[in-house]
């Protein structure tokens, strides 16, 4: 019985796998090795670009650098045009301005009308030129040191670069003008495309372009600048015009001579008499005694 048992366990065999199980397994021993092998050429190449995402990429960096300078001129470009306008502006009202000042310090005297006319002219390249009393902040006062009494001219005259300029020359009343004065005027306003006076005549009752009066001071001037944006161009982008009201008058020669003029009554109103006689000329106000009293009859 127990040898029959040993021969019978010995004969048994185990049971062979089926083709179907034996391909798998062969399979499946083969991918296990290539799914865990790491090539770094593989690695390499994952972390790579191409010649066409370089490209790419340096096309949209110059994109944005080409609208940042764009940008950026466009920004420049801006704030000079704004810069070279409100420099404009600036200078017409400073140009103005001086204008009015000098104008309500004007004096004249009849006797001495060579020295103290007034002159004013319009057209392509109008004019203005009077004898003031001007301050000591006045532009160029320190060049003529005491020297406050001078004669203003104002004139549009063509610039280095052929633009029309309102200039501005002053000389001392009893002096010629220099040969700085005459060279290097003072510039009020570039690109001036019209400097227009028009003078108040009290006998007219109206407004006059021509102020033939030379030797007498209107009471009222209208003046008009009109400026452009540049040299070249006629389109006017800023116009101011300005009403200046004239407190002085022209001094009469009665005035100026202290016992008055051959053929004039020395005690007539205006002039000085012999001391102590006072005579206004109105026949309301006396003068009794001689000692210098008013008294009101």
């Amino acid at each position: 019985m127990k040898i029959f048992t040993t021969n019978l366990q010995s004969r048994v065999r185990p049971a062979s796998p089926c083709p179907a199980e034996t391909a798998g397994l062969v399979a499946h021993q083969r991918l296990a090795p290539a799914a865990n092998y790491q090539s770094p050429v593989t690695n390499h190449d994952s972390i790579a670009f191409t010649l066409l995402e370089i490209m790419v990429a340096i096309s949209i960096f110059a994109l944005v650098l080409t609208a940042i300078y764009a940008s950026w001129t466009s920004i420049l470009r801006a704030r000079k045009v704004a810069g070279d306008a409100a420099a404009s502006v600036q200078r017409a009202r400073i140009s103005i301005r001086i204008i009015e000042d000098s104008l309500g310090s004007a004096e004249s005297f009849v006797k001495n009308a060579n020295y103290y006319s007034f002159v004013g002219e319009n057209g392509g390249e109008g004019s203005l030129s009077f004898v003031a009393r001007l301050a000591k902040s006045f532009p160029r006062s320190g060049k003529f040191g005491d020297f406050d009494v001078r004669r203003l001219t104002f004139t549009v005259e063509k610039g280095s670069d052929s633009s029309p300029q309102l200039v501005l020359r002053q000389n001392p009343v009893l002096m010629d003008l220099d040969v700085d004065e005459k060279e290097h005027p003072l510039v009020l306003a570039k690109n001036v495309q019209e400097f227009q006076l028009q003078f108040w005549d009290a006998r007219l009752n109206d407004w006059t372009d021509e102020w033939t009066q030379t030797n007498q001071i209107p009471k009222l001037v209208m003046v008009t600048l009109k400026l452009s944006d540049s040299a070249y161009s006629k389109q006017v982008q800023e116009e101011i015009t300005r009403i200046i009201s004239i407190p002085a008058m022209a001094v009469q020669p009665g005035w100026q001579l202290p016992m008055g003029f051959p053929g004039q009554n020395p005690n007539q109103f205006g002039t000085n008499g012999p001391p102590g006689n006072f005579n206004t000329g109105n026949p309301a106000i006396g003068n009794p005694g001689g000692q210098g009293k008013v008294r009101m009859q």
